[in-house]
């Protein structure tokens, strides 16, 4: 009786193990089907954070105006014309991609002569019909709505020649309108273009450069 009473609990004991394996398979499933979701939810809210924070600016360029000025024996003073700018931007990481793209033939000083020799010697526009900036990264706060002071790290492209270049700008936002202003040196001089100084005029070896951009924002 004590041998059978033995087999009997022994073939209940194997029969309740063999009963715990499937149980124990089906909560390691389901345990992993739940971090795979829980790991895709993490990926997909990644994903859009940075999609979300992701904003388009359109210049207008019938809005906006390149302004220059140089010292010397008198000030020259004028201004281009912005001919195509789209800019995108992430709010999130400052990451950003476009390009702003100036006629270089339209440089107007409010005197002809000087305005052709400049075509012709100093940007030499049949060449290099445009100069342009390349926007990378942006630091600092970019507020949603009101007025925001930002720096612009990028690429300025001048006689067909990269610089890089970091711009302080003043962003103002006012819905989905939204203007961005900014002023910096160039060494005109120094980046490959010709002197414009003479034996009787000399002028500055840097230019002041004056940004005014209007346009529109959309994500």
């Amino acid at each position: 009786m004590s041998e059978l009473y033995t087999t009997v609990n022994g073939a209940a004991s194997v029969k309740s193990t063999q009963n715990r394996k499937p149980a124990t398979k089906r909560r390691l499933h389901q345990a992993l089907r739940t971090a795979v979701v829980s790991i895709a939810c993490l990926i997909a809210a990644a994903v859009a954070v940075p999609a979300f924070a992701q904003t388009t600016y359109a210049i207008n360029p019938a809005k906006s105006q390149v302004q220059f000025s140089l010292s010397g024996f008198h000030e020259v003073a004028g201004h281009f014309a912005v001919s195509s700018g789209s800019i995108t931007f992430n709010r999130t990481t400052g990451v950003m991609s476009g390009k702003v793209e100036v006629a270089a033939a339209s440089g107007n000083s409010g005197e002809t002569s000087r305005d052709k020799k400049m075509d012709k010697d100093q940007l030499k526009v049949k060449k290099y019909p445009a100069i342009s900036f390349t926007p990378a990264k942006f630091t600092g706060t970019l507020n949603k709505t009101g007025s925001s002071t930002v720096q612009v790290e990028g690429t300025f492209t001048l006689l067909g020649k990269p610089h890089a270049i970091t711009l302080p700008m003043t962003v103002d936002i006012n819905g989905t309108g939204c203007t961005a202003k900014g002023s910096f040196v160039i060494p005109y001089v120094k980046w490959g273009v010709k002197d414009p100084s003479n034996f009787l005029l000399h002028m500055d070896k840097q230019v002041k450069i004056d940004l005014a951009f209007d346009g529109t924002l959309s994500n």
